[in-house]
């Protein structure tokens, strides 16, 4: 297995205090190909490992150790090799722009096409995220759209350029639970197609365990655990895990991984 993204002793601080650390001497890799996911309470250092990751850490932040990119060959580039997609899509996307402009401009920007181009792509991603009607929502502004319509405009924005890793942080977390479902479910698939190595960030292990194949368990900033998705769920290391498992599966229902993988099994 060839690895993507190697991190050594990253360490993020948004204080000065010793104690303000967002993330403490994390080592990590990050395979390509995988669907890795990263597990924990707000605060655990989730998000600013992504920050880190897509070179967004606010200009206030202090960052020491290493992400090297073997799996590129060199430093990766915003929004070509890395899409993002935020938990929040109404912040994402402009709000005074068609949301069909705004997925050709990713796709014109770094991938060199004319707009007529870029626009024929965008329409294209917003079938492929299964979007309604691509050609018309197109036009659509932001405020036009549902929650979860935003959230598959900032995917197709997000895969525009066809990245190597795609970050969701929280992508699930402001939506209602048949949508999140929706989500996971198209994430899924775009990331099999597209051979894409996938980040997904969330508070929610059973999301989690739909959907990868290692999870990392962080809190306070460190990684107190990582292992094969089906291992953690079933035999958590630690405690801390355990409460997260038992906060949103419950432990003594049948382990959600199987129960996943039944469902696909009949489908």
């Amino acid at each position: 297995m060839s690895v993507l993204a190697a991190i050594r002793d990253l360490s993020v601080h948004y204080g000065r205090a010793p104690d303000a650390a967002a993330l403490s001497d994390l080592s990590l890799d990050i395979v390509s190909g995988e669907r890795l996911a990263i597990i924990g309470e707000s605060g655990s250092g989730k998000s600013t490992l992504a920050l880190a990751l897509a070179g967004l850490l606010p200009a206030g932040a202090a960052q020491t150790g290493e992400i090297a990119w073997p799996g590129l060959g060199r430093p990766p580039l915003g929004g070509r090799d890395i899409g993002f997609v935020f938990q929040d899509p109404a912040g994402s996307l402009d709000p005074v722009m068609p949301v069909g402009r705004q997925v050709a401009e990713v796709a014109r920007a770094h991938l060199g096409l004319s707009w007529r181009q870029a626009e024929e792509r965008a329409c294209g991603l917003l079938d492929r995220v299964r979007l309604p009607d691509p050609d018309a929502i197109r036009h659509a502004f932001p405020h036009q759209l549902s929650g979860g319509q935003k959230q598959r405009v900032a995917i197709a924005a997000a895969i525009a350029a066809g990245p190597k890793l795609l970050i969701a942080d929280e992508a699930t977390s402001a939506l209602d639970t048949i949508v999140q479902a929706e989500i996971v479910t198209l994430i899924r698939q775009l990331v099999a197609e597209d051979g894409m190595t996938l980040l997904f960030i969330s508070h929610d292990i059973a999301l989690a365990s739909e959907l990868a194949d290692r999870i990392a368990v962080f809190r306070a900033g460190s990684m107190v655990e990582i292992g094969e998705a089906a291992t953690v769920i079933a035999h958590p290391a630690q405690p801390y895990t355990r409460i997260l498992i038992g906060a949103h599966i419950g432990l003594d229902a049948p382990p959600l991984w199987s129960q996943a993988s039944a469902g696909r099994a009949d489908a």
